[in-house]
């Protein structure tokens, strides 16, 4: 493995750590229960289909991600989860 890759722990560490600052953002503005999982979550649900695209796609994916999308996102969520019929 050379000497710039990172392992899957640093990987998940850098990844925890921007989703932890994305939500300390929102926090910022007023949004004080969103978490850093709730920021994965979110950002994830786009990769369900096509797998986990690569790394400067995600980094970008989670800072430019917006608090419409995240609350669009949500509010969906809210909505699938009561439809159980």
């Amino acid at each position: 493995m050379a000497e710039d890759q990172m392992t899957d722990q640093q990987l998940n560490e850098a990844v925890e750590s921007l989703c932890r600052s994305k939500a300390e953002e929102f926090q910022l503005i007023g949004y004080e229960h969103i978490t850093g999982p709730d920021i994965w979550e979110c950002i994830s649900h786009k990769y369900e289909k096509g797998g986990v695209p690569p790394l400067y796609q995600l980094v970008n994916d989670i800072l430019s991600l917006k608090v419409t999308q995240f609350m669009n996102y949500m509010t969906m969520s809210a909505y699938r989860g009561s439809r159980l019929d």
